[in-house]
């Protein structure tokens, strides 16, 4: 398996494509916003030959959505985020006159739905759904065992974690979320962030200042 980041918009957004050994990909949190990066995206994929077969959401935060109606027209694939997203993508709109995005093009609605526990294999990919709320009420993470790697989102990044002073977002639920979802996987996992470079599972438990809280 096969992880490629993009850094996207003016948040920094992590974008990523991950695609297999038989060509396929699956384009998760596309924050691609201007033609510029569009076209960064769409030459990757044309260059690695790859078949985009979905576009996921970890969860529907403006900065992680912004590529989301670019990336299914064009591809011409399903948007699939977790169901208590809909509350965050009803304020998108909202968020994108605050930050000045006259830009963005709404995002399509989920048409299919990750469930906590879920099983999804797309050719010779599989993931499995981690539900982690707290940064907001919806958030979920992908899972590969037999690679060791997780797609976090916003959940936990290298030294930090995700921030919850937005709508839906909780302390105490994001806390849970880390210490009973995300340091229980294997030290070993490598964790790719919606924000800032990958890290690991054992490094984030010796040093991550959620140990503080």
């Amino acid at each position: 398996m096969h992880v490629h980041s993009f850094t996207f918009n003016g948040f920094q957004e992590n974008t990523y494509v991950v695609s297999g050994d038989q060509q396929s990909c699956i384009i998760i949190d596309p924050g691609c916003y201007d033609r510029f990066e569009q076209q960064e995206l769409t030459d990757f994929i044309k260059r690695h030959n790859l078949t985009v077969k979905a576009v996921w959401n970890t969860h529907c935060h403006i900065d992680h959505i912004l590529g989301n109606a670019f990336c299914c027209e064009t591809y011409g694939v399903p948007l699939r985020a977790h169901k208590e997203e809909l509350f965050t993508l009803s304020m998108a709109e909202r968020s994108a006159q605050m930050y000045g995005l006259a830009g963005y093009v709404s995002s399509p609605e989920p048409t299919e739905w990750f469930e906590d526990h879920q099983v999804i294999v797309i050719d010779d990919m599989e993931f499995t759904v981690i539900f982690g709320p707290g940064h907001c009420v919806g958030h979920v993470a992908f899972y590969n065992a037999a690679e060791n790697l997780l797609i976090g989102g916003d959940i936990l990044f290298r030294g930090s974690f995700g921030r919850t002073d937005l709508p839906g977002g909780s302390m105490e639920v994001l806390k849970k979320t880390i210490h009973e979802r995300m340091f229980t996987l294997p030290e070993n996992t490598v964790v790719y962030p919606g924000h800032g470079p990958a890290t690991t599972i054992g490094e984030e438990k010796r040093t991550n200042y959620i140990l503080e809280f």
